[in-house]
């Protein structure tokens, strides 16, 4: 089966004139760009297919190579193929034939029609038409999937032989939540597996750092980290993983995918947290490393 995305990138990494920092950036979930053959297969129409996207949360984050570190984003949207799943998370119920049997087909993310490919968007509104191939399946993991990952291992392992450390900002966005038992509606999510996947300080560094911003920040809870960071994350070989999600009331409206008036303003927050972070010296992580050596 042809690629959709023969003519446009699938992805992008974008690099900084210079790395300055062992920052790697990654934004898998704000594609905009659908395919033509992608659109025919749905049921859907363009606004609400688009209700899974983490809209304009790259540019959020897009001024991170201008400030010394490396970028990854998607092209394609989380509708058409999520890579912060396991490559062949699948639900049988979307295949017009039987799915090998060693694919995970039983998961909770799976149950809840959000596998690799997923069945539904937003509210539970079923995204197909009819049901897949599974060659579909394949070329979009085997020619998109497999290749954003290589290219994820490949910004962390560089960046991991230039600093002895590399941290994985992993970048997403969340519907408005409801308050806490504090009452006050969490502005940021920060997962980290529950400790697992980035050392304590370097979260404390980011929860510090959004709190003085005026924000409110609460850890791991609804969101503790996607197979992206539970993979990447192993602070004992100095890889650190920490997944960033940004109420997206904050910034924009739901229901029209538009920037609001506060876009600047939140867009100003992330670009002062990455050139801080920047500019903290992570050596003593890196010392760690060779000490386990």
């Amino acid at each position: 089966m042809q690629s959709d995305f023969e003519d446009v990138p699938a992805f992008e990494t974008v690099r900084p004139r210079r790395q300055i920092a062992p920052l790697v950036f990654n934004s898998a979930h704000s594609g905009t760009h659908y395919p033509d053959r992608f659109l025919k297969l749905i049921r859907l129409d363009r606004m609400s297919i688009r209700q899974s996207e983490d809209t304009h949360v790259d540019e959020l984050f897009g001024r991170a190579p201008n400030l010394g570190a490396l970028f990854l984003r998607a092209c394609f949207p989380r509708a058409y193929l999520d890579v912060n799943r396991e490559p062949y998370e699948l639900d049988p119920q979307m295949f017009d034939e039987a799915l090998p049997q060693h694919l995970k087909t039983d998961s909770p993310r799976v149950a809840a029609g959000l596998g690799t490919l997923a069945r539904v968007v937003a509210e539970n509104k079923p995204i197909y038409r009819e049901p897949l191939s599974f060659a579909d399946a394949q070329m979009r993991i085997e020619g998109i999937y497999r290749p954003y990952h290589a290219t994820l291992q490949k910004l962390l392992g560089e960046t991991l032989n230039r600093f002895g450390v590399a941290i994985l900002i992993d970048c997403h966005s969340m519907p408005k939540l409801t308050g806490t038992t504090r009452g006050a509606t969490p502005d940021v999510v920060l997962g980290d597996r529950f400790g697992a996947t980035c050392d304590r300080a370097i979260v404390n560094e980011i929860e510090n750092f959004f709190t003085e911003a005026g924000l409110n920040v609460v850890r791991n809870k609804p969101y503790a980290g996607g197979y992206i960071t539970r993979s990447y994350g192993k602070p004992d070989f100095a890889i650190h993983a920490l997944q960033i999600e940004i109420s997206r009331h904050l910034y924009m409206s739901e229901e029209t995918r538009l920037k609001s008036a506060n876009f600047n303003a939140v867009k100003d927050v992330i670009d002062r947290l990455v050139h801080h972070l920047a500019r903290l010296d992570y050596s003593l992580f890196a010392q760690r490393r060779l000490a386990a050596e």
